[in-house]
């Protein structure tokens, strides 16, 4: 899903398999305070503090995105429902 709407390169917001998402393309001028020369095209789904994927074209549009994935809220209350069945 995330390919396909970086080869469109227009932004989008909607859900995604349930939960909240969205992909914004690259743009030329930099972030606020950044020593990039161009903002990254990204996309992200999920809930911050939930679960929270996301996917940033940091090294430019034509190279692989750098992923980041924080699950430590499933991860623990996982290992708390293991602990407490034993």
């Amino acid at each position: 899903m995330a390919a396909k709407l970086h080869a469109k390169g227009e932004p989008w917001k909607g859900e995604a398999f349930g939960w909240p998402a969205e992909y914004n393309p690259e743009r030329p001028e930099p972030p606020l305070d950044s020593k990039m020369t161009f903002t990254p095209a990204d996309f992200c789904i999920g809930e911050s503090g939930i679960w929270f994927f996301s996917l940033m074209w940091e090294h430019g549009k034509d190279a692989d995105p750098v992923e980041f994935l924080d699950d430590r809220s499933i991860l623990a209350g996982t290992i708390q429902m293991i602990e407490s069945a034993c």
